[in-house]
């Protein structure tokens, strides 16, 4: 099987999106170096990595509450499980050994928190499907980041798709991730995970653990009454379906302008951003003029500018959006038409 099979396959059984980047590459250029999450720390056979794209269905992001998001995650997790799977099966059936990786994990020998074996979203960039946005969520052309990505390893050797050099994010002078973030946790091309965590992982492990730390010293009444708190209730909704406990703060993901998902289904309902503030208003101003001079930015020196996108933003979604309103012009004339006769 070449590359064209392969992504072929992966488009036939459901995969949105698919490319292919190089173990090679990957070895050579780990998110973190003093962290490498690296094909060959899982396996040294792997030649090449099958990365695949699930976009999340966006009337989820039109709801009232976050609860739809969560359990629409949980879907499209297990529908991209399912998907992998079968893609590594054919490819082991044709003689290539391949495995899965699980999109979402944490490896305790490496950093704590949600730090995995590889990194989903630099998978994504290598393989040619996205750039880093401003929170550093990998941002897809076709959905921007309303997506979940999962790596097939394999011992083929395929032909890697090349990463895009221009800039997906419209960056510094959008900015609407700072400005819907409501914990203030988007930085210059980068985030703050622990303020990130407040709204994202409400009921996350960390909590869980603090959570039954505090209950081994309760008496035995404030154990009766701590079991009917809210809390319980979101680690055993966690547990169940996710819901409440990873993901749960999808803002940064509604309000990104990037994707023709976006401009055909949200741009009415989150074009206003309630969280926005002066102070945000004047930190994406200085990012900008930051940019602009040239400073020293930690998201956007000599090693992390690769996930960026180097050439910088030149008009992508710009130019995107003119196309995707130029079809919907011409659908609706169509359709005009069609009535008329």
């Amino acid at each position: 099987m070449d590359a064209a099979a392969v992504k072929a396959l992966a488009t036939d059984l459901g995969a949105d999106l698919v490319g292919i980047a190089s173990a090679k590459t990957l070895n050579a250029f780990p998110p973190d170096p003093q962290w490498p999450q690296t094909p060959e720390s899982i396996s040294p056979h792997v030649k090449s990595v099958i990365v695949i794209v699930q976009h999340i269905p966006v009337a989820a992001f039109r709801a009232k509450t976050n609860i739809a998001v969560q359990y629409i995650d949980m879907l499209v997790l297990r529908r991209m499980d399912r998907i992998a799977f079968k893609l590594a099966e054919k490819l082991e059936q044709e003689g290539h050994p391949s495995f899965i990786t699980a999109a979402q994990e944490t490896d305790w020998n490496l950093k704590r928190a949600s730090y995995g074996r590889l990194s989903t979203r630099h998978l994504g960039i290598e393989a040619g499907l996205g750039t880093f946005g401003l929170e550093v969520n990998i941002l897809t052309p076709e959905y921007g980041p309303r997506v979940y990505l999962t790596g097939i390893l394999t011992e083929l050797e395929l032909e890697p798709d090349a990463p895009l050099t221009e800039q997906v994010c419209i960056g510094e002078s959008c900015s609407r991730c700072l400005y819907s973030c409501p914990s203030d946790a988007v930085r210059h091309f980068g985030i703050d995970k622990r303020n990130c965590a407040t709204e994202a992982q409400e009921f996350g492990f960390a909590q869980i653990t603090s959570f039954f730390d505090r209950f081994i010293d309760f008496t035995p009444e404030q154990k009766q009454e701590f079991i009917k708190s809210r809390g319980v209730f979101g680690f055993w909704q966690g547990l169940l379906r996710v819901v409440g406990s990873f993901g749960d703060c999808p803002r940064c993901l509604a309000v990104c302008p990037v994707g023709n998902d976006y401009h055909a289904h949200l741009s009415d309902v989150q074009k206003f951003i309630p969280e926005k503030t002066p102070a945000k208003v004047e930190k994406a101003k200085k990012f900008k003029e930051d940019r602009k001079a040239g400073a020293d930015v930690p998201g956007l020196n000599d090693w992390n500018i690769r996930w960026v996108g180097p050439e910088g933003y030149k008009g992508m979604v710009a130019r995107q959006m003119q196309e995707f309103k130029k079809k919907q012009r011409e659908r609706e004339a169509a359709a005009e038409d069609a009535e008329a006769e």
